[in-house]
């Protein structure tokens, strides 16, 4: 079971004020905020890699104008895509039978005019892989030019990378991937797009893509929508799922886990009692009968008498919108009051399931079709109405949360991801972690 866990009756939820959402920085249709990175936890913890930074101390940073999603119409579950798969996949092949790229040694940082012996094997590596063009007499100059740099930033955007064009070493990771591993790569998630394409297309349906982080929404087998998305963490991977969207639970309240509440919210309270009510918690009995929290000794409470439940609003872990979608795995997709972190380029951040940036649009998308939701603006009706409200479709929408670390676009490019979940079996295309990249918040949570 995940840790992003709900109720899925939001009826008796208590009326939030449209003052108290505004002032929480929740719109209908956020922009990318800031990408200092704050607490992924629900109780505002902020916990890196490297240790846990104070809020406060964190970093200022300049806001990078991110381009990380895929902008052609076709879908990942198409003819069309695995066609243009398979055009890689003999493009590759060629490159392996011919001997693949040069070695690259392992080095310093390069960058524009430096000189470097290793510059021309990663020109070489770049232009057997048609990432760079030149002329011939080119691949020998071991200067690290401006051509050079634009073909770097090329290869980092087709990894999700920062486009900084130069090799640091998440780059220079990827460089050295052998073009077998490649090969590999492109041929198991040939089989992966192959297995979610057999049999009939659902004429509406939306795939989350965990390893490239971002969500499309498809009708008449064209992509309509795209979303930024936070998946799971490494250690709590966002699962492959296949359901059906059956609701939306606007305001939803959010049950804690039995895990969060043992390991982070307990001894969090005993060393800030106030804690639940800062954070609009509230304590109840096995059978649902709330709990005076003053009468707690929390040195001694028996986790399993009691049970938390964080009230709906603005500063709710689920943040304003929860979308419905029963599966054994008991993940889904929600807004997050968290929004700060859709500005970073690798996202995996979550308890398992999904949170969904300018989350109201795709909600009005997938209500498109139900009685009063034909119009633009009902969802931020709804919010501004402050009232609890579950949305029932009567045409429940297919969804599939799948894991695709490469494929091709129409104009021939293969496009790859690191294996950030380790699920491909192939050392080479794990990557490193970004190390400018800001603070990775991770939840306390197990």
């Amino acid at each position: 079971m995940h840790d992003d866990e709900t109720d899925g009756n939001a009826a008796s939820a208590r009326r939030v004020s449209r003052r108290a959402f505004l002032a929480g920085g929740v719109a209908g249709a956020a922009a990318v905020t800031p990408a200092a990175a704050h607490a992924q936890s629900p109780f505002g913890w902020l916990e890196g890699f490297g240790g846990e930074r104070p809020l406060s101390q964190a970093p200022q940073r300049v806001q990078e104008q991110l381009n990380d999603l895929r902008t052609d119409k076709v879908p990942w579950r198409s003819d069309e895509m695995l066609q243009n798969v398979e055009r890689a996949i003999d493009r590759y092949e060629r490159i392996v039978e011919s001997g693949g790229w040069p070695v690259i040694p392992q080095g310093r940082l390069l960058r524009l005019d430096d000189d470097d012996n290793r510059i021309v094997a990663i020109k070489r590596r770049l232009g057997m892989s048609g990432d760079l063009r030149a002329p011939q007499g080119y691949f020998n100059n071991p200067r690290f030019d401006e051509r050079l740099e634009d073909a770097i930033r090329s290869f980092q955007e087709q990894l999700g990378f920062r486009p900084t064009g130069r090799i640091d070493r998440p780059t220079a990771a990827q460089l050295a991937a052998p073009a077998k591993s490649r090969l590999d790569q492109l041929k198991l998630n040939h089989k992966r797009l192959r297995d979610i394409t057999m049999g009939r297309i659902e004429d509406r349906y939306v795939l989350v893509n965990a390893a490239a982080y971002q969500l499309e929404a498809v009708e008449a087998h064209s992509v309509q929508l795209r979303h930024r998305v936070i998946v799971g963490k490494p250690d709590r991977q966002t699962p492959v799922v296949k359901a059906n969207i059956r609701a939306l639970n606007f305001f939803p309240f959010w049950n804690v886990p039995d895990s969060v509440a043992n390991v982070d919210l307990i001894p969090r309270i005993r060393k800030e009692p106030e804690y639940l009510e800062k954070e609009h918690i509230r304590a109840y009995s096995p059978r649902g009968e709330m709990i005076d929290m003053r009468n707690i000794n929390w040195n001694a409470v028996d986790s399993k008498q009691v049970r938390f439940k964080q009230d709906p609003g603005p500063h709710n872990a689920l943040g304003l919108v929860r979308i419905d979608m029963p599966n054994s795995d008991i993940v889904y997709m929600h807004d997050t009051p968290m929004k700060q972190l859709f500005g970073q380029r690798v996202r995996p951040f979550s308890a398992g399931c999904v949170r969904v940036q300018d989350v109201f649009t795709l909600v009005e998308w997938l209500a498109r079709y139900e009685m009063g939701w034909d119009k633009p603006g009902r969802a931020q009706d709804v919010i501004d109405g402050g009232q609890a409200l579950d949305v029932t479709l009567t045409r429940p929408v297919p969804v599939y949360f799948t894991y695709v670390t490469a494929w091709a676009e129409g104009d021939g490019r293969a496009v790859f991801r690191p294996d950030v979940y380790g699920r491909d079996g192939l050392r080479d295309l794990v990557g490193e972690r970004d190390p400018d990249a800001p603070p990775v918040p991770v939840a306390l949570a197990p």
